[in-house]
């Protein structure tokens, strides 16, 4: 081998383990914190010197399913890596376990913590005086909780004492409300989890007009066990049992009108256990002309107010992001979580933390939301990529735990309208390519649209489909996810979609409208009449550690913002539509846009748009 040739090998062989680095940390955007606990690896060490005290005993006595637990804790000991587990149910010990050799003991922990944080967290003396106290947010998941102090570390955890049991004063109750919109316009449905099976309690939702009498709408119960998941963790220590979640379908509601609903279960005995009371506006009719504002963003995930589980700040957006929805809830009809929702990635009590987390805004409108890698990707199990970004959970939590209008769960595309907006939902962890059956989906769904009533066409999908400038497509050479808008783009142009909408990068940029890498519209700002081609955004900057753009520049890229945030689209009539996008950290208007037109623009012709003329008269 000549130099030149062994200098272009290895020049080669660097390239692409830079493109292996780039992708794989794109795909993983970065560890699940509970995933860096050896919990296998736990010895028992009971130290008659440590102790844990935890207060109060009994949480949610008047009601309320959240609630601070406060902690103080000793240990003569004490080092720098010392932390605090928060596990539920409270009995961890090797009883729980189930031996898979009989010849050969169980290990002394087998699930992880629900939480964790390190003991000199909020008591800086800790290490010099040996004493520390802590204050943690608990929410209501179906059972007690013990408080363990660890010595080792996380990577050689040593337990060395354990507190006194918590728990809530009724742990079984219905929490955590997500609406959702139903398969017709006029339904809204509502999933929530408590701990009643079938057996035990009937679960209903009793719900009626602001002033209006009330009805009764009884509910389905679903549930899965540890078999239904795919692998590790899901299937190992981040098993938790995920309770039972109830779907209750509200249906021939009045367009627009207020209701007010509470989750209720009625017992063997006759009594009744009741959610707090909460309320929704009912939809308005497809096409009405009225004002329609919805929220789109990717890979929010969960965060914790008490600052626990952020070791490697994993989704330090999450919280700003939820409070900014919560803070403008009053001008927000309907979200879309468009994939990766909480991240759990295997670790199943998660999702109670991340519906608890955003139970102020999905109570109230709907939470609708997309599949994303984080969800459903495991290798044999069908999805399109052979990752394990799920953690094991190959989409069964998702599917499970919010409701959404597709014919097959576990096929996650779907369309749904908003007055004026049609919605086409893809699920980027299914192939979507030409000749695929949901490429049919997306093509009828765009197709059926009768724009002169939803002038609006948005299609909305997890991976970017599109355009990206995240640093990882660009190594790739594709600046979209690989095999994208190949087969999509001629569908987009043919029936004239506005905006396509994407997550799982995690930042915020803007395209000019474009078809074929081409800019078709100078405008950057405020379009009038024909776009004659569609915008692309990326939203994936809902929460999730953030994703570098690569410093090569592109004639399509009009914006980009290295930062947390979200989008809202503001419908005000059929001809004007406004884009903003809003930063978390504030919740004010970074990049904007204005569409106006009147329906005639809509049916002017496009390059790959026109229908087949004929000069006949």
């Amino acid at each position: 081998m000549g130099r030149g040739t062994r200098v272009a090998g290895w020049v080669s062989f660097a390239v692409l383990a830079l493109v292996a680095s780039l992708v794989e940390r794109a795909r993983s955007h970065g560890d699940q914190p509970l995933a860096r606990i050896a919990v296998h690896e736990t010895v028992f060490a009971l130290d008659g010197r440590a102790s844990v005290k935890a207060s109060p005993s009994v949480l949610g006595a008047t009601g309320q399913n959240t609630e601070w637990v406060s902690l103080e804790y000793s240990f003569l000991n004490a080092s720098n890596d010392d932390w605090i587990g928060v596990f539920s149910p409270a009995n961890f010990s090797a009883s729980t376990c189930s031996p898979e050799n009989p010849h050969v003991l169980p290990p002394v922990l087998c699930s992880a913590p629900i939480k964790y944080q390190y003991a000199n967290y909020s008591s800086p003396a800790y290490i010099s005086t040996g004493k520390g106290s802590l204050k943690l947010q608990l929410i209501n998941q179906r059972s007690d909780f013990s408080f363990a102090l660890f010595s080792g570390g996380i990577l050689n955890p040593k337990l060395v004492a354990v507190s006194n049991t918590v728990a809530f004063a009724n742990p079984k109750a219905p929490v955590y409300p997500r609406l959702a919109q139903g398969k017709e316009w006029n339904e809204m449905t509502v999933t929530w989890t408590s701990g009643y099976g079938i057996a035990e309690a009937e679960p209903f939702v009793e719900w009626g007009p602001q002033g209006g009498g009330k009805m009764r709408s009884p509910a389905g119960t679903l549930t899965f066990d540890r078999s239904s998941m795919c692998g590790a963790p899901a299937r190992t220590v981040g098993w938790r049992d995920p309770g039972y979640i109830h779907t209750s379908f509200l249906k021939e509601l009045w367009p627009n009108s207020v209701y007010y609903y509470q989750l209720g279960h009625k017992l063997l005995n006759g009594s009744y256990i009741w959610s707090q009371q909460s309320h929704f506006r009912a939809s308005p009719y497809p096409g009405q002309n009225s004002l329609q504002r919805v929220v789109i963003f990717g890979d929010m995930g969960k965060d914790e107010a008490d600052g626990s589980n952020e070791y490697n700040n994993f989704q330090r957006g999450s919280l700003n992001t939820t409070y900014q929805l919560v803070k403008d809830l009053k001008n927000i009809d309907v979200v879309f979580h468009i994939g990766d929702i909480c991240y759990a990635n295997g670790y199943i009590s998660q999702w109670d933390q991340f519906t608890a987390q955003v139970e102020p805004v999905s109570s109230s409108v709907p939470y609708m939301i997309a599949s994303g890698n984080h969800e459903r990707d495991w290798p044999g199990t069908g999805s399109f990529y052979g990752n394990t970004d799920s953690g094991g959970e190959c989409g069964v939590l998702a599917e499970t735990m919010f409701y959404v209008p597709t014919e097959n769960r576990a096929k996650f595309w779907y369309s749904t309208d908003y007055g004026m907006f049609r919605f086409c939902i893809a699920d980027t962890e299914h192939d979507w390519r030409e000749g695929t059956e949901q490429y049919k989906f997306i093509e009828h769904c765009l197709a059926s649209v009768d724009r002169q009533k939803q002038p609006w066409l948005i299609f909305l999908a997890h991976r970017v489909l599109g355009y990206s400038s995240a640093d990882f497509y660009a190594v790739e050479g594709s600046f979209e996810e690989p095999m994208g808008r190949e087969s999509l783009q001629k569908l987009w142009q043919k029936y004239k979609v506005d905006i396509a909408i994407y997550g799982h990068v995690h930042n915020y940029e803007r395209t000019c409208p474009i078809y074929q890498n081409i800019c078709t519209n100078e405008e950057k700002n405020y379009y009038k009449g024909t776009l004659n081609g569609t915008i692309h955004i990326v939203a994936g900057g809902g929460g999730a550690s953030l994703a570098e753009f690569t410093t090569l520049q592109t004639k399509w890229s009009l914006f980009k913002d290295y930062d947390y945030g979200f989008v809202k689209l503001t419908a005000f009539d059929h001809s004007n539509l406004l884009f903003e996008y809003k930063k978390s950290s504030d919740g004010k208007v970074y990049d904007s846009f204005r569409i106006s037109r009147d329906y005639r623009d809509i049916l002017a012709c496009t390059v790959g748009s026109c229908p087949s003329m004929t000069l006949a008269s």
